[in-house]
């Protein structure tokens, strides 16, 4: 950690902007690299500091000579390809994340260390932008009220930040007793200095209990803190964070807490919002993608904004890894999985899916390969509600789960009058938890869902998932593959990895445990 502070986290890079409204981001370039004293010096100049927060998040900085060079680490399009290819339910066709797919990642793996030297140099950021929002409102640059709403949107995405690392390098809440096992180190403090360097890189690894105190209340502040709830001068608000976002949020926390009244009592602020404000399913299937509306519908509550000059490019947006290059395509696991019915318009041509002349089944929720300008989902309102679905039949309330799960999945029903689930298609709770389950690797697949719902449920009471998986080979998979009519019968040729095998998390990077040998490594890869 030491040598990443060193390198790239002692300025602060201000990002220009035409406007630094809560509705967009108008403009992505970089238009110098200030010192941090200059960069909280005026309220333009601090707009346009947290602006630089967000597309630090939209693109990494994967080529560390190109201030712009970034493949989307983490939350511009790597959280869905590394999601996506670390389960079954895609198949990697070239060599891009074959590493990732087929398990062979070790301590020196660029897609892993990249993961982990992005996602902190975007957490130092929002550290950085929390001392330095506060250090002018003690100057009289800022009001206090103008502050609090960039410090709930740094807290907010230092939270899900530390949260998506969590979930590739720790193992889930629930492997011990109280969650003693080691998580992350939880950094609050803003690196700009010899003295934090020596500070911050001496600490050692949270617990995972730990993480999640930290998480939750990141969230909770950021709640508090933000001004927009989502909803600004008529205008939806999904390129920033707002106090949906971390209520959202919270139930996807509380979720892999296993704490399922609290994932109720979260969603429930949400599904109880009146008009103009209220979240709301999409007529069609593929809503929360269509463009230029994937960032002003009424379901999308959190995405990732992009646009033709700033994206993760060739080499990590997602239209060009999953649509015009395809490197990702659909699994004949999921493809053929018996929930999906044959007629769900999730499967329609053109629409959800993808076929080129290979017969291979491919996502088509990204469709901008000329410009790369397609949002990343991060959180939308049909996950709260699968969340809540599943906290309700935790909770044996079936018809209430029912309920909630079928606002999802009937949407995308040819003829729901017949199609839809009834209160006879369940009876234990681990039957709607199959169908619940399923629905959620249907509706977020190529959105990277799948690898945290196999990391919480490793050994569920409900649902278990033991290991990772096995998988369909690397490669194009034949267009007799997709055949459906049964499930997916054929060869499995990436073996199911064992849940204590080491592969089971990603090692910590050699380049932190260089630096820092008080964060101890995972098991197996010292």
């Amino acid at each position: 950690m030491k040598n990443i502070i060193k390198t790239i986290l002692l300025s602060v890079v201000v990002f220009g902007m035409n406007s630094c409204t809560e509705e967009k981001i108008l403009d992505l370039e970089p238009i110098n690299q200030i010192s941090e004293s200059v960069a909280f010096s005026t309220p333009s100049f601090i707009a346009s500091s947290m602006n630089g927060v967000y597309n630090a998040a939209a693109l990494g900085q994967y080529n560390t000579t190109n201030p712009n060079g970034g493949r989307g680490y983490i939350w511009g399009a790597a959280f869905v390809e590394q999601g996506d290819c670390r389960g079954e339910d895609v198949v990697n066709t070239q060599a891009f994340f074959q590493v990732t797919y087929e398990g062979s990642y070790d301590a020196n793996t660029l897609n892993n260390m990249y993961y982990w030297v992005d996602g902190f140099r975007l957490i130092n950021r929002c550290n950085l932008m929390i001392e330095g929002v506060n250090g002018a409102v003690a100057k009289g640059i800022i009001t206090q009220a103008v502050a609090d709403d960039y410090i709930g949107q740094a807290k907010f995405l230092r939270a899900i930040t530390h949260f998506e690392l969590l979930n590739f390098f720790a193992r889930p809440y629930n492997y011990t007793a109280g969650a003693t096992h080691p998580g992350l180190p939880y950094r609050e403090v803003g690196v700009n200095t010899t003295a934090e360097i020596a500070s911050e890189t001496a600490k050692p690894r949270n617990t995972v209990a730990e993480c999640y105190t930290k998480i939750l209340a990141d969230l909770t502040d950021a709640e508090a803190l933000i001004t927009s709830n989502g909803f600004n001068n008529s205008t939806r608000v999904v390129a920033k964070a707002t106090k949906s976002a971390a209520i959202a949020f919270k139930t996807r926390v509380y979720l892999h807490k296993r704490d399922w009244a609290n994932v109720i009592a979260e969603g429930t602020k949400l599904t109880t919002m009146t008009l103009p404000n209220a979240y709301a399913l999409t007529s069609a299937s593929n809503g929360a993608f269509l463009y230029p509306t994937n960032l002003s519908n009424t379901e999308s509550i959190f995405s990732i904004q992009h646009s033709s000059t700033a994206n993760p490019t060739t080499n990590g947006a997602l239209p060009s890894m999953y649509k015009q290059r395809v490197l990702i395509a659909i699994s004949p696991i999921i493809w053929r999985n018996p929930f999906w019915l044959a007629d769900d318009k999730r499967r329609q041509e053109g629409v959800m899916i993808n076929t080129p002349a290979s017969g291979a089944k491919y996502s088509n929720k990204y469709t901008d390969v000329t410009n790369n300008t397609d949002a990343a989902p991060v959180i939308r309102y049909a996950e709260v509600l699968l969340n809540m679905a599943e906290a309700q039949a935790r909770l044996s309330n079936l018809p209430a789960a029912l309920t909630l799960l079928n606002s999802v999945r009937n949407r995308s029903l040819a003829t729901p009058a017949t199609q839809s689930y009834t209160a006879t298609s369940f009876t234990t709770n681990a039957s709607m938890m199959a169908a619940i389950i399923a629905e959620r690797r249907i509706e977020f697949l190529a959105e990277g869902r799948r690898w945290s719902d196999i990391q919480r449920l490793q050994d569920d009471d409900l649902v278990p998932i033991v290991g990772v998986p096995a998988k369909v080979a690397n490669g194009v998979p034949p267009a007799a593959a997709y055949t459906l009519g049964t499930p997916y019968d054929g060869p499995l040729s990436i073996a199911a990895i064992p849940k204590t095998d080491r592969r089971m998390l990603w090692p910590i990077p050699q380049v932190e445990r260089n630096t820092n040998p008080n964060v101890a490594q995972n098991d197996g890869w010292e």
